[in-house]
């Protein structure tokens, strides 16, 4: 009998990859909060991960051309896939971050990826055991 890990841990692999680079964005709109004309960006998770699950090309890949390039951050063509969140009072000098919406997202998104890890984290637990034959 065939074993992959892909169906054993479901999409919660692809699930934290994602949640990371999310958090980067997130991150990264809390710290232009005062920047002139920033535009706030997020990531449409669900279509992303969806695509991961469904065979599509994953943005999350890079080609590596050389040993020591980085195979886990996002492609720079990623930030086309970003979407520019339309906040609900702009500020006058053209900056759409809304710190505390911001903030809140990023809450939600570290409890997400928080779950995800505890997931992963029992189910290979639970095969470790399977392994030792506990």
């Amino acid at each position: 009998m065939a074993f992959s890990f892909d169906s054993a841990l479901g999409p919660h692999a692809d699930a934290l990859v994602l949640r990371a680079r999310r958090a980067e964005v997130l991150a990264n709109n809390i710290a232009n909060a005062d920047t002139p004309n920033f535009k706030a960006r997020d990531i449409d998770f669900a279509a992303v991960l969806e695509g991961v699950q469904g065979g599509q090309q994953s943005p999350l890949k890079l080609a590596t051309t050389q040993s020591r390039h980085q195979s886990q951050i996002a492609d720079p063509d990623f930030a086309a896939d970003l979407m520019y969140r339309i906040p609900h009072q702009p500020a006058v000098d053209g900056n759409t971050v809304e710190v505390q919406e911001e903030m809140a997202r990023y809450t939600d998104n570290a409890l997400r990826y928080q779950a995800s890890f505890e997931f992963l984290n029992s189910k290979f637990s639970g095969l470790t055991k399977a392994i030792k034959g506990e």
